[in-house]
């Protein structure tokens, strides 16, 4: 097999888990509203069986899932420009094809399905990670690490600032500017009664209704998303290309590397987040600290665990390389496009308004049992169709746009 066509059953499996947890990131954001994925409460509830969800979901998820993703995307950047090379292409042109149509697929996405799209960001970012492709997996890591410590500092003084707003209301006390414009604030991540009940009528009308109120009123966010997560995107996709090129996405490391660099990793990442996690709990989720504990404090963590979780997950890979099991995942990480999608779809089927309508209706701690459902659909269409076609559906319909052309889909018998 030459290197223009060899795959990694490490990169495959990966990215099988990581769009299966990208699901368990999601589901809240699929099925209340936005700010419950913040808070439980804020929309779902505080109960024991709720509260232990978003405790899990905060140390074990959140964040780690999509890095997950973002590192195997910087990942396949590199693959994908070295296999046009190889193959006498032109890398710059196979690469932003492919972001072109990645980012219109993102903006159908947004607009017409769901609004927690990432595709746009990805095609975004990655059109700028595309210039460090060729840096040495040391370079991308140095300067990664310096473009994701900006970013944390950025953040943490952006969220933070929020601290001087709410000792500025209080000193001026009730009715002045200052505690208006507090108010303000709290009213945008912590929605009064009548805004969530808004919220919810909104998901639970027709289609049209949504597609109007996203073109009208949502029209800028997909960039707003992009100036947003960029310092967090980018160091990580720098991140991916790295340990794709020092061997440790494909498995080149011995165990007792991946075992100690997992150890480590999880252990500091868990330390950090433990007595956030317990401190929002005992403060009752107070709004500030939870908005700040959860998008900004918790970002050195979310690294971590996120490198700590490749460890571990290649060495199931290596250790199960030839289970039934592990070759549904890497299946489904074969078409990991169709099935990120294709949740989008099912998922609003479920909870929208225009489908079945259970928005706002499901108990957080619940929700886990559809995406159990879910990961099990994803497991048995993906190896199935992949025995026939070589590619998935939509992955195929991005490769033929991307190469403006009509790819083989049927596997030669």
């Amino acid at each position: 097999m030459t290197a223009a066509t060899q795959r990694y059953l490490e990169l495959d499996a990966l990215r099988g888990f990581a769009v299966m947890g990208i699901l368990m990131m999601n589901i809240v954001a699929f099925s209340m509203p936005e700010m419950a994925y913040i808070s439980p409460a804020i929309y779902g509830g505080t109960d024991l069986p709720d509260m232990m969800s978003w405790l899990m979901s905060y140390l074990f998820v959140d964040g780690k899932m999509r890095g997950l993703f973002t590192f195997l995307f910087g990942a396949s950047l590199v693959l994908v420009c070295d296999r046009a090379a190889a193959k006498g292409e032109n890398p710059a042109r196979t690469h932003f094809s492919r972001m072109f149509w990645l980012a219109v697929f993102g903006l159908i996405h947004f607009f017409f399905i769901w609004w927690g799209d990432i595709l746009f960001l990805y095609a975004v970012i990655g059109s700028i990670a595309y210039f460090m492709r060729n840096l040495e997996a040391a370079k991308l890591i140095r300067w990664g690490l310096v473009l994701y410590a900006i970013g944390f500092i950025g953040y943490a003084l952006f969220t933070g600032s929020l601290f001087f707003l709410q000792y500025a209301a209080a000193a001026a006390g009730p009715g002045s500017e200052a505690a208006l414009q507090y108010q303000d604030a709290l009213d945008e991540i912590a929605p009064p009664a009548a805004a969530l009940s808004a919220e919810v009528a909104l998901y639970l009308s027709g289609y049209v209704d949504l597609l109007s109120y996203n073109l009208t009123e949502k029209w800028f966010d997909p960039m707003v998303l992009v100036v947003a997560n960029s310092l967090e995107t980018l160091p990580f996709m720098m991140f991916g290309m790295a340990l794709y090129k020092n061997g440790f996405l494909t498995g080149e490391w011995e165990t007792k590397q991946y075992l100690q660099l997992a150890k480590r990793t999880l252990s500091i990442g868990l330390i950090l987040l433990m007595p956030l996690g317990i401190w929002m709990i005992y403060s009752g989720f107070e709004t500030i600290l939870t908005l700040n504990a959860v998008l900004s404090w918790s970002m050195p963590s979310r690294l971590l665990m996120t490198v700590g979780y490749l460890a571990v997950l290649i060495l199931v890979i290596q250790q199960f390389a030839s289970h039934p099991l592990l070759h549904r995942v890497a299946a489904a990480g074969r078409v990991a496009f169709s099935n990120y999608l294709g949740t989008s779809i099912l998922m609003t089927l479920l909870f929208y308004g225009w489908g079945l309508g259970f928005y706002g209706s499901v108990g957080r701690a619940e929700l886990y049992l559809i995406v159990s459902i879910v990961w099990g659909i994803m497991l048995l269409w993906s190896k199935p169709w992949l025995l026939r076609y070589r590619y998935g559906p939509l992955e195929w319909l991005w490769r033929s746009l991307a190469r403006w052309e009509l790819q083989s889909m049927k596997i030669a018998k």
